[in-house]
């Protein structure tokens, strides 16, 4: 009886025991929870002495990627228009261009040249050198922004007719068939539209244009010929006599056939006019 009574108490003492221990077990695991769930400090960024001092920016996507549309404007003077106008057509065939509306005469040239736009500065430089420069134009013009909305309305103008063709594929009865083809051509109609303007905008971008104009002027005189002194007094009188001698004999030339019948004219009214006049009678002998 003792033996049953001395073995309970010993369980109860054993029990007391494990269970304290596990109170004071799970009070250190609340303990470190609690620690672990505060504030932690940051740590330094790499590369600078002190934490949150440095900050990088990235460089934007697309910053450098713009589409430029460019275009140049020269004109120029020289003595002979025709060969100005064959040089330059070399110069934009040389750069991988070509060239475009023209009209060459003998004192006036406009052309429109073509030429790689990344190859636009230098072909300027050899085209001002053509003659004397007048003046020179260049026009840079961003268009990212509408190559950027062509983009994005050609992608939904496809998605669009992608869609109409589905409900063409499932219409049955006729007037439903009439009824989508219409729209459907109609929004093909505008997505060739948009499919022109992205081309010409990507042409743009990729060729630059030149429009030039070449006028006439007299041609310089040789380096070793000299208008000043008694020579080239002699010289320019000679040629003031030459220019007026030369009007003069136009002058002659142009109515020399009104001079065939007009002298002769005047002749014959000359002489009728001699002869209808009265013969002066003769002074009579006076009486000695």
């Amino acid at each position: 009886m003792r033996t049953r009574w001395r073995a309970g108490l010993v369980a109860v003492a054993v029990a007391f025991v494990l269970a304290g221990c596990s109170a004071a077990q799970e009070g250190k695991s609340s303990m470190a929870d609690s620690a672990g769930s505060g504030p932690v400090p940051a740590e330094p960024q790499q590369g600078s002495g002190k934490p949150g001092q440095e900050k990088v920016t990235p460089p934007q996507p697309g910053a450098t990627d713009r589409k430029l549309a460019r275009s140049a404007r020269l004109e120029l003077t020289a003595p002979k228009v025709a060969d100005v106008v064959a040089q330059a057509r070399g110069i934009a065939q040389g750069a991988g261009g070509y060239t475009g509306q023209e009209s060459t005469g003998e004192e006036l040239a406009t052309l429109n040249l073509a030429v790689p736009a990344d190859k636009l500065d230098g072909a300027l430089d050899q085209l001002s050198h053509l003659g004397s420069l007048v003046k020179r134009e260049l026009n840079t013009q961003d268009v990212t922004e509408r190559v950027v909305d062509v983009e994005a309305r050609l992608a939904t103008q496809r998605a669009s007719v992608e869609r109409i063709r589905a409900l063409l594929a499932r219409a049955t009865s006729v007037s439903e068939i009439a009824s989508v083809e219409s729209e459907l051509t109609s929004r093909e109609a505008t997505l060739e539209s948009l499919e022109q303007q992205r081309n010409s905008l990507a042409g743009s971008v990729a060729m630059a244009t030149v429009a030039m104009t070449i006028r006439s002027v007299a041609a310089p005189p040789p380096p070793g010929e000299d208008h000043s002194g008694f020579l080239g007094g002699l010289a320019g009188g000679w040629h003031a006599f030459l220019v007026f001698g030369g009007g003069l004999l136009t002058v002659l030339g142009a109515i020399a056939p009104f001079l065939l019948f007009v002298v002769p004219l005047g002749w014959l009214g000359w002489w009728l006019h001699r002869r209808r006049r009265p013969v002066a009678a003769a002074p009579e002998p006076s009486e000695s």
